[in-house]
């Protein structure tokens, strides 16, 4: 029985301690914008075109 209650002890405080990690997260702006940098990925060759043609075009 006493192994139970050791185990909970440690899993609340492993549970505190992943929620301290993820508002300090928060706080430091690790959140902000998590949609813009999987979007860009997609849209990187076509930028890299765009510029090429029209460095041959001048």
């Amino acid at each position: 029985m006493s192994v139970i209650y050791l185990l909970l002890t440690i899993s609340i405080i492993v549970a505190i301690l992943f929620f301290i990690a993820f508002i300090y997260s928060v706080k430091t702006g690790q959140f902000d914008d998590s949609y813009t940098p999987s979007v860009r990925m997609l849209f990187d060759d076509e930028l890299v075109k765009d510029t090429e043609e029209k460095s041959t075009k001048d």
